[in-house]
């Protein structure tokens, strides 16, 4: 082996050269942005952008999610409650209404803050303030309000999901209760699932809680998510701010159908995060699309990029085909 001034540099007067314009190359002209007009259209907008990477995929999303919906094909969204928080509720609840969103499934804690907001027109305590005192997570009326609809679910029979919307649809004098996505998922007829990791939720630590209706309805409720996945094959599913339960759950509710005879196939997913993590990209855009379909993921703020997507998809859908 040589040793130090012993080395010299490679003398580059034999390089080969090539031709520029023979070259296959990534990047064109005719995949540029344009400027947006003044006053443009948002359908403007959407025809503005490149038709490059995230651009490019953004758009692809767009037209399976419109073909999806006009084949009569399931979109299934899953979320975490960063969407609720954020304020995306109104946005959700009219992609429900107009028969775009036909099913859904959201963790424990958005429960929580969905019924806050119908309840209050509030949520999402301060969490330093509150945990230095023990006050985090103390609030009386939503621990009642959820633990007395699952008590009462419990004795219908019924899944978490629709113990809640059905409670939120009953009680009365709710001043928001127009903006509870578990409220209009009731009204709509739409079924809507809630998974629960015990001890992940702030009312889990009230007197008012019961562990066993707890693991029974949201057990139910994980049944009644794998047949809403067994019905994809075609379809869409989304995840939207969730890194661990919803993507943990979806995979293993599209084991189960599978297992049982579904063709889960030809299907999309995407994942949409402010940050990508190691399990949606994992069980959500890669695996369950390995044999067939494509996984998707568009990173950016939730409060930006879903209502970007949402008005896409309703400008596609206005289209003629």
């Amino acid at each position: 082996m040589k040793r130090g001034s012993d080395w010299q540099p490679l003398e580059l007067k034999g390089i080969k050269t090539s031709s520029l314009r023979k070259r296959k190359s990534k990047v064109e002209v005719d995949c540029f942005a344009s400027p947006l007009r003044p006053a443009s259209p948002f359908k403007g907008f959407l025809h503005s952008l490149p038709r490059i990477l995230a651009a490019e995929d953004f758009k692809e999303v767009v037209s399976r999610i419109v073909a999806a919906v006009r084949g009569d094909k399931m979109v299934l969204l899953g979320m975490g409650a960063h969407p609720i928080k954020v304020g995306l509720s109104p946005i959700i609840i009219d992609l429900m209404k107009r028969g775009i969103i036909k099913g859904l499934a959201l963790n424990g804690a958005g429960i929580v803050h969905d019924v806050e907001i119908a309840m209050a027109g509030m949520t999402s305590e301060d969490v330093e303030e509150g945990l230095g005192t023990g006050a985090f997570g103390a609030a009386n009326e939503t621990a009642e309000f959820i633990n007395g609809a699952l008590k009462d679910g419990h004795k219908e029979g019924w899944g978490l999901g629709e113990a809640i919307g059905r409670a939120l649809q009953k009680e009365e004098g709710l001043p928001y209760r127009e903006m509870s996505i578990c409220a209009a998922a009731s009204q709509l007829g739409i079924p809507l699932t809630v998974h629960v990791a015990i001890g992940t939720d702030v009312v889990h630590i009230h007197p008012s809680t019961d562990g066993s209706i707890i693991g029974e309805l949201t057990y139910r409720d994980f049944r009644l998510f794998a047949a809403l996945v067994a019905s994809l094959k075609g379809g869409v599913y989304i995840n939207v701010g969730s890194a661990v339960i919803m993507p943990e759950i979806f995979l293993k509710a599209l084991s189960a159908a599978r297992n049982l005879g579904y063709r889960v196939e030809d299907f999309i997913t995407l994942n949409m995060d402010f940050i990508q993590h190691y399990r949606p990209t994992q069980n959500v855009v890669r695996r369950p699309t390995a044999k067939g379909g494509k996984g998707y993921a568009l990173t950016g703020h939730h409060e930006i990029m879903f209502p970007l997507l949402a008005a896409a998809v309703i400008e596609g859908l206005e289209d003629k085909v």
